[in-house]
């Protein structure tokens, strides 16, 4: 007997679009590279940093699907965001005005 694994064509449909999503912040930002979290029961999210500093993130509804459009995209993906892959990421003054707003409360 054959054995045959279920595919859920939502979940195919959500990771080829997820996929298509990363490929074109890949193109835009000259590459990029991923690391994938869970967000517990909400999904995982999938953080990307371009080649040219630039970073972006998106969400998928389970870290499966954030597995499996990560490798539909082909792109590097690290187990943690931190070292020399977090230091690739080039925030600017918004980033830091925000970050500047959270500490004091705004």
């Amino acid at each position: 007997m054959a054995d045959t694994q279920q595919v859920d064509p939502k979940a195919e449909r959500k990771a080829a679009r997820l996929a298509h999503q990363i490929s074109a912040f890949a193109k835009s930002h000259g590459g990029a590279e991923g690391q994938v979290s869970y967000l517990g029961e909400r999904g995982a999210r999938i953080v990307l940093v371009g080649q040219d500093g630039g970073w972006g993130d998106l969400v998928a509804p389970s870290h499966a699907i954030a597995e499996q459009a990560v490798r539909k995209a082909g792109i590097t993906v690290h187990e943690s965001f931190d070292g020399e892959f977090a230091a690739k990421v080039t925030t600017g003054p918004y980033e830091w005005k925000r970050m500047a707003g959270i500490q004091v409360g705004g």
